[in-house]
């Protein structure tokens, strides 16, 4: 049975397994600490019954007014784990985080190339609301699409109405 519970300091001795897949931002040390301690109730492990890390979510909310939102900075299941439903049970555990804290949606960055998670994200609710160019640096670099899902408090669902226009990083609010 899996075990969905807080992200710890000492997960982060143990999660290579999850991080190596090459889709996967990695952060340092310090990153990682910094959203456990900012908000470590969107930082979330599934966890195998032998004590194995099978994937996270760590995220935060952010944003002022109508702007105020969940944001899901890393999703992340590790190859063998995949195909079980667990970063859907992650993001359902994110999502109603961000409910409870009154935000009006939740966002995420992904990679154009990754078809694979664009599906799943749509399948969960997630709309493409826009590009970003250059988001991801790398040989070339690579662009990203902002996804957002409304949640309860915005009513009229503004926060999802796409743009047509691509943006750079930099304009990012």
């Amino acid at each position: 049975m899996t075990t969905l519970r807080p992200f710890r300091c000492e997960d982060m001795f143990h999660f290579n397994n999850v991080n190596l897949d090459p889709l996967t931002e990695t952060y340092g040390l310090l990153f990682y600490l910094q959203y456990l301690a900012h908000w470590p109730e969107y930082f979330q492990v599934a966890e195998s019954p032998s004590g194995v890390i099978m994937g996270y979510i760590m995220g935060k909310a952010e944003g002022l007014s109508e702007n105020w939102h969940g944001h899901v900075t890393a999703l992340t299941v590790a190859p063998e784990y995949r195909r079980l439903g667990l970063a859907k049970q992650l993001m359902a555990i994110l999502e109603d985080i961000s409910e409870k804290k009154r935000c009006f949606f939740v966002d995420l960055f992904v990679r154009v190339s990754n078809s694979v998670a664009i599906s799943m994200y749509k399948k969960l609710g997630y709309i493409i609301y826009r590009t970003v160019l250059q988001y991801y640096s790398g040989d070339p670099d690579e662009d990203a699409y902002d996804m957002r899902k409304a949640l309860s408090r915005d009513i009229q669902k503004k926060s999802v109405i796409p743009l047509t226009h691509p943006v750079r990083p930099e304009d990012i609010e």
